[in-house]
């Protein structure tokens, strides 16, 4: 909302400290890409994504099956065709043929399985992806105003979508594990089938290779941690840079910049190095394992081919076995590292998707009618961000059909939080808001929405056209409407300058178009909306006088019928109130006219007097000396 209500915000926090952001959005969480390789109840809730599609997943791991079924069968081929269809002095034609066919068969098997295990897993994982983000989009859209308050959005935003990734990337890989498992089990089976001494002497070198990865595994995730921290840093280090650079070249401060940003980016370099080489030194110790496990065959192999013992078939097995033994030794390793990062991941998705709304409507909640009276109550009134320091004081005030009031008093005195409450964005801890004689609490969220319109200090424009931003209160207006609202605020002048009129592009956050050409547009919104109520929260701050003439001609027209609730600074804004409330440090302790106010002689008229054109003018020293006034008074 406004800088008042930041400022109400960190007002409330004790010891003037911020409070701790959510753990969503902390550093330790943030830092946090590894966890424990199993977490039942994180696979509980991604399950319940991955449930609907649960026939696609048993046919794509009943496909992983066969296509591992057909690289067991493969070697047993060859070694049949090399005992019966080439056995020297007496070969069986006959047995080659069936074996080439055979072969021919697997191989036609071994793709169909293939092709169907990746379209369907990868469909699968589309779909829950697809599945995951709506829930978590939809559920961001509801939660109350007091989680983002202590959330850092921005990160929040970039880890979710890294998280839901890794989520996609665990489906994909947790399929093809199984096949690596059935793999690994299979090949150890059938050497030992095949030959049982000769088997355990090939499985002789796994020892070798379980002790090296017992030191090498936590060194590795520490250096993966670094390489994943100094990442972050260098990244954020960046986003500031970038975000900074108007104060960066204004303070002559790009060498200094670049400095610090080189330091930062030197040791992510250096600890990227150092995961590379962790990553990279596993391939030639299982290379070289590979080759000393054919060695092995080879030569005892070889020895007893020599006495007889045992088929050359048997042998030429056993060497595509062990060819393939490692790779689901290896691919395992990696869909471990995959597996701890996608606990990680889910738990913080369960974290924002178990975030309680605290705003939501009632079950029985009750519609506001569009011919509700417009008038606005509040009834003893307490309130506060944290409730143990309230912005509000039993504050209690009625604001009649179709009359503007405005609200005034120092900063941080609660005029923003009182609007806030209008629109039901948090809910009181004591008393009652009342809009159309009703309890907001008793109406829904969107009928109170529809009959309250919001114009703020910095109005927020979407990406999009002039025309789709005007009617983004009310999406079914049409075009005569929104440019009749255009007309009435003194924004269609400045729109039919633009390069295409109502359909001109608006840039991020209406960056190619002026404060005060914003604003129009947000008064052309709220028009548009044709709300009973109009909250104005120091719409007519941070711009030129020009532009103040033609929001105040718009003012004049927006209010029209309507009950409106004014947060100005400007003098020119509150005189032409029907009434003026003034609160202090979240009292009410002046209400009536300007006239009225004048003659009182309190903290209003002492404001008035010191002859400034608006209180944000004011001297902090004044402001204070007329405060104390006010309460010796």
């Amino acid at each position: 909302m406004s800088e008042e209500l930041e400022t109400e915000r960190n007002d409330v926090r004790e010891d003037g400290r911020r409070p701790p952001r959510a753990v969503v959005g902390s550093h330790r969480i943030e830092e946090e890409m590894f966890g424990k390789a199993f977490d039942g109840r994180v696979v509980r809730r991604i399950w319940a994504f991955v449930s609907p599609y649960k026939m696609q997943v048993a046919v794509s791991v009943a496909a992983v099956l066969v296509f591992t079924g057909t690289q067991l069968v493969i070697p047993l081929i060859i070694r049949y065709a090399i005992d019966n269809g080439m056995v020297v002095g007496s070969p069986d034609p006959s047995a080659l043929g069936w074996a080439v066919a055979a072969f021919a068969l697997v191989i036609l098997i071994n793709y169909g399985a293939s092709f169907v295990q990746a379209s369907v897993v990868g469909k699968v994982a589309e779909n829950m992806l697809f599945d995951i983000r709506r829930a978590m989009f939809g559920h961001l859209q509801k939660v109350s105003l007091s989680f983002m308050d202590k959330t850092e959005v921005g990160r929040l935003m970039s880890r979710l979508q890294g998280d839901v990734n890794s989520m996609q990337e665990f489906l994909e890989t947790s399929v093809l594990s199984v096949g690596d498992i059935v793999l690994l089990f299979g090949i150890v089976g059938v050497m030992l089938w095949l030959d049982f001494r000769l088997g355990l002497l090939t499985l002789s070198v796994l020892p070798v290779l379980f002790i090296v990865r017992i030191f090498w595994l936590p060194l590795a995730r520490k250096a993966f941690m670094a390489a994943h921290v100094t990442n972050s840093v260098t990244n954020g280090a960046l986003a500031e840079a970038i975000h900074g650079v108007r104060a960066v070249q204004s303070m002559d401060r790009q060498q200094v910049n670049f400095t610090l940003y080189d330091d930062k980016a030197h040791a992510n370099l250096r600890t990227h190095l150092t995961a590379s080489r962790y990553a990279q030194v596993m391939v030639p110790i299982v290379d070289s394992l590979t080759g000393l496990a054919m060695a092995v065959v080879i030569v005892v192999g070889g020895s007893m081919v020599v006495n007889a013992t045992l088929d050359v078939g048997v042998m030429v097995a056993f060497l595509f076995y062990i060819q393939r033994f490692f790779d689901p030794i290896r691919s395992l390793t990696m869909q471990y590292s995959v597996m701890q990062r996608a606990m990680a991941s889910g738990q913080r998705l369960i974290e924002v998707l178990d975030v309680e709304i605290d705003v939501k409507d009632k079950p029985d909640a009750i519609a506001l009618s569009p011919q509700m009276d417009g008038s606005v109550e509040f009834r003893g009134v307490s309130f506060g961000y944290n409730p143990k320091h309230p912005v509000l004081k039993d504050v209690s005030f009625r604001v009649n059909p179709g009359e503007t009031v405005a609200l005034v008093g120092p900063t941080g005195s609660g005029k923003s939080s009182a609007m806030a409450l209008i629109h039901r964005f948090y809910d009181v801890q004591q008393g009652e808001v009342r809009v159309g004689g009703y309890d907001v609490r008793d109406l829904t969220q969107e009928s109170l929405g529809r009959q309250v319109a919001m114009v703020l200090q910095e109005p927020f424009l979407f990406t999009g056209s002039v025309f789709e931003n005007i009617r983004y209160h009310k999406a079914d207006a049409t075009r005569e409407e929104v440019i009749e609202a255009a007309k009435a605020v003194g924004a269609h002048d400045f729109i039919m300058s633009l390069s295409d009129g109502y359909e001109t592009g608006i840039e991020e956050r209406g960056g190619n178009l002026s404060l005060g050409q914003r604003q129009l547009l947000s008064f052309a919104r709220a028009l548009v909306a044709d709300a009973k109520i109009l909250v104005l929260d120091e719409a007519t701050a941070n711009i030129d006088s020009y532009t103040e003439m033609l929001i105040q001609k718009a003012l004049v027209t927006l209010l029209q019928g309507r009950t409106g609730l004014v947060i100005a600074h400007r003098l020119a804004t509150i005189r032409g109130a029907d009434r003026i409330i003034v609160l202090q440090n979240g009292q009410l302790i002046e209400t009536g006219n300007h006239d009225q106010l004048m003659a009182e002689g309190g903290l209003y008229s002492r404001l008035y007097n010191l002859n400034y054109a608006s209180f944000d003018d004011i001297p902090d020293a004044e402001l204070e000396a007329a405060v104390e006034g006010g309460s010796q008074t």
